[in-house]
């Protein structure tokens, strides 16, 4: 049931969305589905604000929060004085807790990220924390806690994390199992499939 929404959104919003749709099975799936296996025909021309929804939702889900969460971010960005409201919000949205675990590969998504910080698999400087959404700042350490290392979910996990692509901006101790936060997420720096301009500007027209 659960896939098969995913499977729609991604159909919507993009194949890599979700890790679930980064697959050629899918992408095929969709070429039929929506030319009838034609890959030549011309989509229609979307209306700029058709677009900018676009990129809202992409942004959305892929960090996979509401949209009351996500509104709420988008509005302390653009309230933030001497800021750039999409780095601010770009920021905002990698420093949140369930982020930086899939960040640090311990989880394969944020979805399974997020229910690892609920169910308190997760430390910051040490202490246990259950809240997701939980903002990061420069010299946070996040590990797995120690009660929680041999659970079958991370199995082997330091195996798997030896040549794991670690953002610039997290420092990861292989040894101990965990990250810390050394510098900011960088906008520039990243490879993100939406416009986060477009987004600030989405919300700029209400």
């Amino acid at each position: 049931m659960i896939t098969g929404k995913k499977y729609k959104i991604c159909r919507r919003l993009g194949d890599r969305v979700y890790n679930k749709c980064q697959t050629p099975a899918f992408s095929r799936s969709v070429a039929a589905k929506k030319f009838g296996g034609n890959m030549k025909r011309r989509p229609k021309a979307k209306s700029e604000y058709a677009t900018q929804m676009l990129e809202k939702q992409k942004a959305r889900f892929t960090y996979n929060v509401s949209e009351k969460q996500f509104s709420n971010y988008v509005e302390k960005s653009r309230e933030t004085k001497g800021v750039n409201p999409a780095e601010f919000l770009y920021k905002s949205l990698e420093s949140r807790l369930d982020n930086v675990v899939h960040r640090l590969g311990f989880a394969p998504s944020r979805a399974f990220a997020r229910q690892m910080v609920s169910h308190g698999h997760i430390t910051v400087n040490g202490k246990k924390v259950n809240i997701p959404s939980y903002q990061l700042k420069r010299g946070d350490k996040v590990s797995i806690r120690e009660g929680s290392r041999t659970r079958t979910m991370f199995k082997d996990i330091s195996e798997k994390l030896k040549n794991f692509p670690m953002p610039k901006w997290i420092k990861f101790d292989l040894e101990k199992l965990a990250g810390e936060v050394v510098g900011d997420p960088a906008l520039a720096e990243s490879a993100t499939l939406f416009n986060l301009n477009s987004v600030i500007e989405f919300y700029s027209r209400t």
